[in-house]
């Protein structure tokens, strides 16, 4: 079953519709849940005018698909997509979609939270923040909140 489910990986600049990729997922009888998560640009109290994300071709696109495999095989799911988008991205915009498909939603809900913790520390992608005085900001370093939320899966 796990080798069957579809795994649907893309980065890219354009922005996404979440209910279209949700319905390309879906479409088999046994799915009981659909989780998604859809990742949003914050303002940061009206400081911030575009994050701008770079990532590395093809690496980042690897990564990405061994870690939905593995949450495919981890959680049983029938399913998973994760689109995350690069370039400047303005606030309120999307930034990234996880979409996991289970039997139940706790395979669901854990497929999700799985790649999203994995991609957040493990995917080949830089941060930089645009402000809205016009200043540029350095490239954002990972968070250790994002790190423990990785150690708990291991």
């Amino acid at each position: 079953m796990a080798g069957d489910a579809p795994v649907i990986v893309r980065v890219q600049t354009d922005d996404f519709d979440a209910a279209a990729e949700t319905a390309r997922l879906t479409g088999g009888g046994d799915a009981g849940a659909i989780v998604t998560f859809t990742g949003l640009c914050r303002d940061e109290g009206g400081l911030l005018a575009a994050l701008e994300l770079e990532h590395y071709p093809g690496m980042a696109e690897a990564e990405i698909t061994r870690i939905c495999r593995e949450a495919v095989t981890r959680f049983s799911l029938l399913g998973i997509a994760a689109i995350h988008r690069v370039g400047k991205i303005a606030p309120g915009e999307n930034i990234v979609l996880v979409i996991a498909t289970a039997p139940h939603r706790h395979a669901a809900f854990d497929g999700a939270s799985f790649v999203m913790d994995y991609l957040k520390t493990s995917a080949p992608f830089w941060k930089k923040e645009h402000f809205a005085d016009g200043r540029t900001g350095g490239w954002v370093d990972a968070k250790e909140s994002d790190d423990r939320a990785r150690e708990k899966w291991a």
